[in-house]
């Protein structure tokens, strides 16, 4: 039988064998010291169970029940996959671009969940991973969550009518659209939100501060953003899912990752330490480009405040994950984005490369892709697709690998941008319209912390 998994916080790099069980590092969110939990060693994936899933909830269970350990028994990890992944995961087959070569190239569509956002698959998982332990030990819980963009909306209809915990968002009032908002606003029961008049960083710098704050250390607080392990771990599942639909048969695979707050890149890099065999991660970001200059110098530097872009939920001048990504490559980097032990940057660029692509560049690829291949794309996963593009242009991917660029959000979520570069209307799922005409309710914050730490403590202290 295979060892309990452990998980230690990214700020006691080198002690492994310590650490906490999975239960304790999903429930706390974030670690005593600050840090973040990873596990340590990062547990096998059985290659050989993972081909012969049937479908994505065989897949995911395969994936999942090593690093969920005794949290919960594999029959009942089974039933939660079946019961929540009840959408596809379409890996579609891209055609050549005209006078270009026929490449193996697919699009990853992680956009058919209920809030037609790639994060409904962790959130989804974690609300009820979550919801049922809490139930079991008779406890209340207080899930804050900062927002760019869909983490919000994943998380509050995630854990919405999930008896024994409330959930906080809060997200920046101009940066996300009002698809995105409404999918948040009108939910009410058990989800507050709020709008700050700051950027994400902002909003992600609050809810940090929360969870270290010793005046509301009477309050039990958690997180279901990408700071919580709870999210990398079930993002794993879908490289290893894919892997196993194309790369199977002996073919390298690569995996173009849009990347914000980099808690999506992070599930992959998991997936591959588990064992899963990925060629290499084009890490695409947008004008926010602190981490592809990182790569190239070995310097890094945060972007503050963050650049605005229209892929709005990677505006992240300073990503909480890149504290683990440094983690895996034996580095050290601190809370505050301090580089304490410089990872091994050798491992790093060998493994991935990164580029930034602005906006012109991502509404070039959204007409594009569309106009030439009848592809429809939203910014992130156009900035996915341009990454690629941009990749095999420079002879930085193998051009006879697998080649998947993620498309991280339905493009209706984004229909002015679309309709500008297509001249189309890309038709809504029905649980996206199904939110247009609910009435909102929402708070107002401003990006001072001591307001929201008084109406923490006044609200649930």
């Amino acid at each position: 039988m295979p060892a309990e998994p452990r998980y230690r916080s990214t700020n006691a790099p080198g002690e492994a064998g310590e650490g906490v069980d999975f239960a304790t590092a999903l429930l706390a969110g974030q670690a005593p010291d600050r840090g973040l939990y990873l596990p340590d060693p990062v547990p096998a994936i059985d290659l050989d169970r993972l081909r012969a899933a049937r479908d994505y909830p065989e897949a995911a269970a395969a994936v999942l029940e090593p690093f969920v350990g005794d949290a919960l028994p594999a029959e009942d990890l089974a039933a939660l996959t079946r019961g929540l992944y009840t959408w596809p995961v379409p890996v579609e087959p891209v055609p050549p671009a005209p006078g270009g070569p026929a490449l193996r190239r697919h699009v990853l569509r992680l956009d058919r969940g209920p809030t037609a956002s790639f994060k409904d698959f962790a959130a989804g998982a974690m609300g009820r991973i979550m919801g049922r332990l809490v139930r079991e030990r008779g406890e209340r819980l207080v899930i804050l969550t900062a927002t760019s963009g869909d983490t919000g909306s994943a998380v509050a209809h995630a854990f919405h009518g999930v008896e024994g915990i409330d959930v906080v968002v809060l997200f920046p009032e101009r940066e996300v659209t009002e698809r995105q908002r409404k999918q948040m606003t009108t939910l009410g029961g058990n989800v507050t939100t709020f709008a700050v008049t700051g950027k994400f960083d902002d909003c992600q710098a609050m809810v940090k501060r929360a969870f270290a704050d010793p005046e509301l250390a009477g309050i039990p607080l958690s997180s279901a953003n990408s700071i919580n392990i709870g999210r990398l771990v079930p993002q794993a599942v879908y490289y290893a899912w894919t892997w196993a639909r194309l790369g199977a048969g002996g073919r390298p695979v690569v995996f173009s990752v849009p990347s914000g707050n980099f808690g999506d890149l992070c599930g992959g890099l998991l997936a591959m330490r588990g064992g899963v065999p990925v060629s290499r991660f084009v890490v695409a970001t947008n004008a926010n480009d602190e981490v592809p200059r990182f790569f190239a110098t070995g310097d890094y530097a945060p972007i503050r405040p963050s650049r605005e872009c229209i892929s709005n939920a990677m505006n992240v001048g300073h990503p909480s994950n890149l504290a683990r990504l440094v983690d895996l490559y034996g580095g050290w980097m601190d809370e505050r984005g301090a580089l304490r032990r410089a990872p091994d940057m050798a491992a790093v660029r060998r493994d991935m490369w990164a580029v930034s692509v602005d906006d012109d560049e991502t509404r070039a690829t959204i007409a594009r892709a569309w106009s030439e291949r009848g592809v429809m794309l939203e910014p992130h996963g156009a900035v996915a697709f341009a990454g690629l593009d941009r990749a095999l242009a420079a002879g930085e991917v193998d051009p006879d690998a697998e080649l998947v660029s993620l498309e991280t959000a339905h493009p209706a979520k984004f229909p002015e941008e679309v309709r500008a570069a297509t001249g189309r209307d890309p038709e809504p799922p029905p649980a996206l319209a199904a939110v247009f005409d609910r009435p909102e309710s929402y708070g107002h914050l401003s990006t001072d912390y001591p307001a929201f730490r008084d109406w923490l403590a006044g609200r649930y202290g």
